[in-house]
């Protein structure tokens, strides 16, 4: 598997400024949606059960969060899921914490089996999803990204799907190719919904048309990026938040290109 043409990727995002279908965490919701019109794309934030299946065709891509997980949600998430299966939509799951309760395990796996395109987790939700010990402090991981690759993998060939496991380095696996991204800053780890702003950015290059192991390596070289490029200018959390915003918006592709570390894995 090649690296994405990133500067490509980007220009592409840009062009048919995709509408992307969230049904995503009440914590995270406002700050996934303006990451997604700073890079260009076009968020709807369309949860009832009563009218998902009825967008999530009209969407270019359709994102699943199970940050803050309710019933009246889980069911929702089923139906726009398949409905955007049916009219040939990608998709992609972040199993939010998938380890720390059974319901909220038994959720992500029977997700899972209506086979979205990508699954984004930490390293804890990726051992979890995969049967494996995935422990985890409330939303953050307690396992190195790479503890989860053979995990990822597995999950990859068994489902079908591009896996992405988030941490100090990302890794990025079809179950046969991985690719490793090591941008970032520690700054993105006070900020919070800042894993589910690099699903919301992989949906977004998934809705530009992207193959789902580029879309995820671009929305996660994207991130990354732009986390260094904010700390740059950012003195604490506070700034650094308005900074991820404003660096998404002024990104432009050579720089993208020029920062992203991107390596076979």
């Amino acid at each position: 598997m090649s690296e994405p043409d990133l500067i490509d990727a980007l220009a592409r995002l840009r062009r048919e400024a995709p509408l992307v279908h969230n049904i995503t965490n009440q914590v995270v919701a406002n700050v996934t949606a303006n990451a997604l019109l700073a890079i260009g794309a076009s968020p709807a934030m369309v949860q009832a059960e009563q009218e998902v299946a009825d967008f999530a065709p009209r969407a270019a891509a359709l994102v699943v969060n199970i940050g803050t997980l309710t019933a009246p949600q889980l069911a929702a998430m089923h139906l726009a899921a398949e409905a955007a299966a049916s009219a040939g939509r990608p998709w992609i799951l972040d199993p939010v914490a998938a380890g720390a309760t059974p319901y909220r395990l038994e959720a992500a796996r029977g997700l899972l089996r209506r086979r979205p395109n990508v699954v984004r987790g930490n390293a804890s939700e990726i051992l979890a999803l995969a049967g494996e010990a995935g422990s985890s402090k409330g939303v953050d991981s307690a396992h190195r990204s790479d503890a989860a690759l053979q995990a990822a993998r597995q999950l990859a060939r068994t489902h079908g799907a591009t896996v992405a496991v988030t941490g100090e380095v990302d890794y990025v696996t079809d179950g046969k190719d991985t690719l490793a991204i090591a941008n970032g800053h520690p700054m993105l780890t006070r900020v919070t919904g800042m894993g589910c702003t690099a699903t919301a950015l992989i949906g977004a290059f998934l809705g530009a048309g992207l193959h789902a192991m580029s879309a995820a390596v671009a929305g996660l070289a994207v991130l990354g990026v732009v986390g260094e490029q904010a700390a740059e200018h950012a003195s604490a959390p506070g700034s650094f938040q308005i900074q991820v915003l404003d660096r998404l918006y002024l990104l432009d592709g050579e720089t993208l290109a020029r920062r992203a570390r991107i390596s076979p894995a």
